[in-house]
């Protein structure tokens, strides 16, 4: 399918009034920058003041908070016409450890004057649990079976509850596996290189993947195209087991293929992080993100996308 030079096509004069605020500018929110006009202003909430150079370079407006310290939100309130919530869930474990503070807190700060148009919130396709390879599409109930997990399901409540609650037209983004040859981390190769072992083929699981220009993409069609309260499924159209996704990127890379351990082998050998994307198999259905968001994937595969 052809690239499209922007999300939204032809961009109307009302883009003029627009401000986007970005909560959680890594990677991802610098390439939906980079996806805006010049003429929507951005603006960016930062924790760290070392920062606000790279965003001013990238002509965004940085806004000094932290989503741990509701105190330091207030400004939020009224400066972003439609936010882009790209923040991870707090890290902690406790008493309340499915519990999203963050999404809490910057919800909190959203209501204290005029709301936004639209909030899209990046979730992770892990709420759906292990589907046992089964193809999944959004009405699929969650099933998290990780501590991050549920604190997305959390998250993922409270921005469909504000939605309902205030009229904001709110858009849940289920994200696989993030790559992009210029991403950090964004490639096998530095694990391809370690050797580190994939499952044999009778143990393996089906993962999901999306470049991250096609994420950002996904991200500005929700700001303006998104339905009221709506999940989406954004995941390109390759349908591949964990080793063999492995197997195709070493023959890009010229690279050995890993070595096939057994499941049994895999927990002696692998860290747990590693260990809990192995327990879960699903293929994500995006014929929503198509449909509705009219999204189009300039690497519909992880063939084009690492080449």
């Amino acid at each position: 399918m052809p690239a499209f030079q922007h999300p939204l096509g032809a961009l109307p004069s009302r883009f003029r009034r627009s401000r986007v605020l970005i909560v959680g500018c890594g990677d991802v929110g610098l390439r939906v920058a980079r996806l805006l006009p010049a003429r929507v202003r951005v603006l960016a909430l930062t924790s760290t003041a070392g920062r606000c150079e790279t965003l001013r370079g990238a002509g965004i407006t940085p806004l000094m908070g932290n989503l741990d310290d509701p105190r330091t939100l207030a400004r939020l309130a009224a400066l972003g016409t439609r936010v882009a919530h790209l923040a991870p869930p707090p890290a902690h474990a406790g008493p309340a450890w499915w519990l999203d503070s963050r999404t809490r807190h910057l919800l909190q700060a959203l209501r204290l004057r005029s709301l936004p148009q639209a909030v899209v919130y990046a979730s992770t396709s892990g709420v759906y649990g292990d589907c046992q390879g089964a193809r999944v599409n959004e009405g699929r109930p969650v099933q998290p079976h990780t501590p991050r997990a549920h604190r997305r399901v959390d998250a993922e409540r409270r921005i469909r509850h504000f939605g309902r609650a205030t009229g904001v037209r709110t858009s849940i983004l289920r994200i696989p596996g993030i790559y992009a040859p210029d991403r950090v981390g964004g490639t096998p190769r530095e694990r391809l290189r370690k050797g580190t072992p994939v499952l044999r083929a009778e143990d393996d699981v089906y993962t999901n993947h999306i470049h991250a220009d096609d994420l950002a993409r996904a991200v500005v069609a929700a700001l303006w195209r998104g339905r009221p309260q709506r999940v989406y499924n954004v995941n390109d159209d390759t349908e591949l087991k964990m080793g063999d996704y492995f197997d195709l990127a070493a023959d890009l890379y010229g690279l050995p293929r890993p070595p096939r351990v057994s499941r049994d082998s895999a927990r002696e050998q692998l860290p747990l992080m590693l260990l809990s994307f192995m327990g879960e198999s699903r293929r994500l259905d995006n014929s929503r993100l198509k449909r509705e968001l009219r999204g189009r994937l300039r690497y519909p595969t992880v063939a084009s996308g690492l080449a």
